[in-house]
């Protein structure tokens, strides 16, 4: 008799119905058991939930040793957006376990998230006096993977003269974009007066957007962050706002150091409550269908095409 292969979608803030019906419905199809493990408190509740379980999806549950361990089943976790720092790669690997990501599903949602905090900033924050418009201002999409193809897409149809570095990404693909190429950062933000992060975090990015990059930017400079707060040098940014008054910071995650600006910068900064990026129906459902369709493709044919550890 064939073994029936049961996956678990874990989350501490539960996908919508509709995301998880889709799931069901993918899981199903191949003949999977589902189980749902949604709003839970507790540590303990996701280490017992994972057991038996041969796949999971999460959203930014975090998948540690600990509950590696405590999954003797678990082949393949795939985690339902495109970061990954929640889970122990290393560990992961140690336990035979792939790991997933689902890259592009959101990417929309956190271009579109870039622009209403840039809108937003350029109003003053819509409190009827005199703003400042997108059009024919610079922009730079610092890394032009997904999302930053979404970004420039979208300040083209604002009519902003748009820049973008990216190392990994050849000329004639970013051409296609109607986007102009910077060889260096140094280059990039000298140039653009609105920047726009869409980089991993990771141990070459955390930091990287520090003093020498920021100081590079025009007068009125604004630094957009829909990325990760860690691959900001708060002391570097702090600096920065010290110095130049001009300077503004919109992001979707605060920084740590967010009780120093809400007492010398109020006016200057927009920080969502919580990271907002992929917080949509629609990515919200994306990614649940590519996770889903990723666990069924693995155990179907082997595909391992978004793997991210070795």
């Amino acid at each position: 008799m064939n073994l029936i292969m049961k996956v678990l979608v874990a989350t501490e803030k539960a996908f919508a119905p509709v995301a998880v019906n889709q799931i069901k419905l993918v899981t199903e199809a191949a003949g999977y058991e589902l189980a749902l493990l949604e709003n839970y408190k507790n540590r303990s509740d996701l280490i017992n939930a994972v057991e038996n379980v041969d796949a999971l999806i999460i959203r930014s549950d975090l998948v540690t040793a600990e509950v590696l361990d405590a999954a003797k089943k678990l082949k393949i976790v795939v985690r339902a957006g495109a970061g990954y720092e929640n889970i122990d790669l290393a560990a992961s690997t140690v336990h035979n376990v792939v790991v997933m990501n689902t890259p592009g599903q959101n990417a929309n949602a956190v271009a579109e998230l870039a622009f209403a905090l840039m809108l937003s900033q350029a109003r003053g924050g819509f409190n009827g006096k005199s703003g400042t418009e997108l059009r024919r201002k610079s922009l730079g999409i610092h890394a032009f993977g997904n999302v930053g193809k979404h970004v420039a897409e979208i300040a083209k149809g604002f009519g902003m003269d748009v820049y973008t570095f990216d190392p990994f990404v050849i000329e004639k693909d970013i051409k296609k974009y109607s986007v102009k190429v910077c060889n260096t950062t140094e280059e990039l933000y000298s140039k653009c007066q609105y920047i726009s992060l869409h980089m991993p975090s990771n141990e070459k990015t955390n930091k990287s957007i520090g003093y020498d990059l920021l100081k590079r930017m025009p007068k009125n400079a604004v630094l957009v962050n829909t990325a990760r707060k860690e691959v900001i040098d708060e002391g570097a940014l702090l600096k920065i706002f010290e110095e130049r008054p001009d300077f503004q910071y919109l992001a979707d995650v605060a920084p740590d150091c967010i009780a120093f600006f809400k007492e010398k910068y109020m006016g200057r900064f927009i920080f969502t409550e919580k990271k907002m990026g992929a917080n949509t129906e629609e990515a919200n459902l994306y990614a649940c269908l590519a996770a889903a369709r990723q666990i069924v493709d693995f155990f179907k044919t082997g595909n391992e095409k978004f793997r991210v550890n070795k």
